[in-house]
């Protein structure tokens, strides 16, 4: 359906650099519903070498494997070394604009008329 580059600092998780941050509320169950809504999900950050593989198996871990990394998928044709602009339609960062505003308002403004998945806690006072 929809390409999206998706910033890992201050965006997937707590900004913490060089460190990896908390998750962010809803961060991971986002992208995995905008997965299964046929999107493509490119990991698009200034990590890079050990860092980047670190952010990326954090990602594997919490069940979001990206389509690629920092680039196009290698085997897209038109591709170039020197271009590290992805194709995106959308690109979800903490310093955009509009400023990112958190996952449920994030996937409202690309699906308006379906609702956020997000679940909400139960907290029960005793």
């Amino acid at each position: 359906m929809y390409r999206i580059a998706v910033d890992f600092d201050g965006t997937i998780v707590e900004n913490k650099y060089p460190k990896i941050g908390k998750p962010l509320p809803f961060a991971f169950e986002t992208l995995k519903a905008f997965q299964k809504k046929g999107c493509v999900l490119i990991l698009w950050t200034c990590r890079e070498g050990e860092l980047l593989d670190e952010a990326v198996e954090f990602c594997r871990r919490n069940g979001v494997e990206f389509y690629a990394v920092n680039q196009n998928h290698p085997e897209e044709a038109g591709v170039t070394e020197w271009s590290r602009k992805v194709d995106a339609r959308y690109y979800i960062d903490d310093r955009g604009i509009p400023p990112f505003q958190g996952w449920g308002e994030t996937f409202q403004m690309i699906f308006p008329d379906e609702v956020a998945p997000i679940k909400r806690k139960r907290f029960f006072l005793f």
